[in-house]
């Protein structure tokens, strides 16, 4: 008897060793490409690094899934970063219903004007409105564009063109990262992330 006892305790730390790997493998990949991402907004707009430098903080999800026939729906995994520094997890969700055209897959950065946006955001007090609308990342697009109720936003295609993306009715749910915890900025110090490029 405590020999299976012995068993199925080292079956659960097994278990939790390997999820635990998993975690921190997925949380890696998220900052990889979330860093991929900027460094892409980047390439197709090198003026974008004027938002970078001077917002707030700023929120990417490096892969927004997007489909549906009569309700669509979207949802993607991103980090928040301020001052250059991991801070946080998010998750984006979107419904709409009315026609869908097939899928689309985009990448989208948000930016927060003041501490105050970026504040609602992570308190769970923030939904895209509907007048806030994204500009299709391209050379010099962010030179003309303006915050919009504390926020400004980006989209950039994973493959070919994109018109617009509809990013009204966006709801997010940020994690923070505990300072010198686990999580997306694994591995860091006293709180600090990784700096993006």
């Amino acid at each position: 008897m405590k020999q299976k006892n012995y068993y199925n305790r080292a079956a659960v730390f097994g278990m939790i060793a390997v999820l635990s790997a998993l975690t921190a493998q997925a949380a890696d990949d998220l900052q990889k490409k979330t860093q991929e991402a900027v460094a892409n907004f980047l390439k197709t707009d090198s003026t974008l690094k004027t938002f970078i430098d001077q917002s707030a903080g700023y929120a990417v999800f490096p892969h927004v899934g997007k489909g549906g026939l009569i309700i669509g729906a979207a949802h993607g995994d991103g980090l928040v970063y301020e001052k250059g520094n991991v801070t946080g997890k998010a998750k984006m969700s979107q419904a709409s219903i009315g026609a869908q055209a097939g899928g689309q897959t985009f990448a989208e950065i948000i930016f927060f004007e003041t501490p105050a946006a970026l504040d609602d955001f992570k308190g769970g007090k923030f939904e895209m409105s509907a007048e806030v609308s994204a500009v299709a990342a391209a050379e010099g697009a962010s030179k003309a564009a303006k915050y919009k109720r504390g926020v400004a936003v980006f989209t950039l295609p994973e493959k070919g063109l994109m018109v617009s993306a509809s990013i009204g009715g966006q709801k997010f749910k940020f994690e923070p990262i505990a300072a010198g915890g686990t999580g997306p900025s694994q591995g860091t110090e006293k709180g600090k992330g990784t700096e993006t490029p």
